[in-house]
């Protein structure tokens, strides 16, 4: 990744601290009184935008031609789970009530779901683990995929084709779509052409373009194309999946239209919410068959042997209901798979972090979700004093500046250890919830 930064470390602004932060951006709104958010529009029925992840019909045979050294790089380059996904990705169903009351409960000025007695996120560390991608590592800063500069679309495309036809067919406004790069892969592989590491590469834009970076009709950004071509040079891409997903949440929960990673959310709504391992059960839990878990593996593997805590809960009153009376006891804020797992953290107030991307630098909030981040509920923070999504101009001079900033937050940050046990004091604890009322959706009868 191009990363000609000006000389301008020593121009960062020192933050200014709290007063400033509340004078400069508005106060924490409570959910429902945030203007034009979804859960204000109860007659909603069907999640803006969820008609486009319908099924793809070209992705299966299409990856059943790969020669094994073409998946032997996408593997190198930590895209196993995510080609498992692909492979199986008309098998899965997705369950938009689930997501459509889920993102009711999202706070676009936190970037976390707010339920009656905690905030939830999904951790970029989760995010990680649950789709198989490298796991960023401070000090490794270098290694984040992003680009202050301008992306040439075609010449990303350069490495798969430099036929004018091809590139015409691939790309039209900003965006590049995913059918005629699945066509050239089924020509190279009918062909047997030993182009292994171009097919491979053309096949990471397609099986990432459903996987990770959905948002339009079997097309993706040039933001994305230039994170998922950065792959192969063994880029850390997961900042930028979650605040691709972020920004997806943030549109569906103010009436635009979802986008990201619908199935990033789903296993973590699976292994937050709605399974649970059980040692003796003898049947199979039908729901999981055809969720994503039933297709991921290592640390995230769940037996299909599993109890399904949401079985009863199925059209969009019930699982609103469910959700906005779930309590500490009903999500698992420590599934095993992140049972003394390192967390990077703001390092203290003024520090936030922000999760970077082409498109946009996105707020990174763990340190609001205690439990889950396997810390004592102590007070509702104040909001950072960045902006929740703040768009990119990439070739900008203030750019370079703020992405630069973002990086070094990042080098400085905390580290932390989940912890399986917390030990709470009550009062605080009655003291916390009653500050996070203040946030919470009113309640309403639908």
């Amino acid at each position: 990744m191009k990363r000609s930064y000006s000389a301008f470390a020593e121009d960062i602004p020192p933050y200014s601290g709290p007063k400033a932060a509340r004078e400069t951006y508005a106060d924490l709104k409570q959910l429902s009184a945030i203007p034009g958010h979804i859960y204000t529009h109860p007659g909603l029925q069907i999640l803006p935008g969820q008609r486009r992840f319908s099924k793809v019909p070209w992705m299966v045979p299409m990856l059943e031609l790969l020669p094994p050294s073409s998946i032997g790089h996408l593997k190198e380059w930590g895209l196993s789970t995510v080609f498992v996904l692909a492979k199986n990705y008309n098998k899965l169903v997705h369950v938009w009530e689930s997501v459509m009351a889920m993102a009711e409960l999202w706070h676009p000025q936190t970037n976390s779901f707010i339920f009656p007695e905690f905030e939830a996120t999904i951790l970029l560390e989760e995010l990680e683990i649950m789709l198989g991608l490298p796991c960023y590592q401070r000090g490794e800063e270098s290694a984040t995929s992003y680009t202050v500069e301008q992306i040439n679309s075609w010449s990303i495309l350069a490495y798969i084709t430099t036929k004018k036809n091809d590139l015409y067919s691939m790309t039209s406004g900003m965006h590049v779509h995913l059918l005629p790069i699945a066509q050239w892969i089924t020509s190279q592989c009918k062909r047997k052409t030993t182009n292994y590491t171009a097919i491979a590469k053309a096949a990471a834009i397609c099986i990432c373009g459903v996987i990770l970076f959905p948002e339009s009709d079997g097309a993706i950004s040039f933001d994305n194309l230039s994170i998922i071509d950065s792959i192969s040079e063994g880029m850390k891409i997961g900042q930028a999946v979650l605040g691709f997903l972020y920004a997806g949440l943030t549109s569906a929960a103010l009436r635009g239209p979802f986008y990201g990673s619908v199935i990033a959310l789903e296993l973590w709504m699976g292994m937050h919410i709605q399974f649970q391992a059980v040692e003796d059960l003898t049947t199979e839990c039908k729901t999981m068959l055809n969720h994503p878990l039933a297709y991921v593996g290592g640390r995230l593997h769940m037996s299909t042997r599993a109890w399904c805590k949401t079985a009863q809960v199925k059209d969009i009153q019930a699982w609103r209901k469910y959700l906005r009376s779930l309590t500490v006891a009903d999500f698992d804020m420590h599934p095993r798979f992140m049972h003394g797992q390192i967390i990077h953290l703001p390092q203290r107030t003024g520090l936030a972090l922000r999760l970077l991307g082409n498109g946009a630098l996105v707020s990174y909030n763990p340190d609001r979700c205690y439990l889950q981040c396997g810390a004592a509920r102590t007070v509702v923070p104040l909001l950072s004093h960045f902006p929740p999504i703040q768009e990119r101009k990439r070739g900008d001079e203030q750019d370079e500046r703020d992405m630069r900033s973002a990086v070094v937050h990042w080098e400085g940050c905390a580290m932390g250890v989940i912890q399986a046990e917390v030990e709470e004091d009550d009062d605080v604890t009655k003291e916390y919830v009653e500050a996070l009322k203040k946030i919470q959706p009113v309640a309403r009868t639908d």
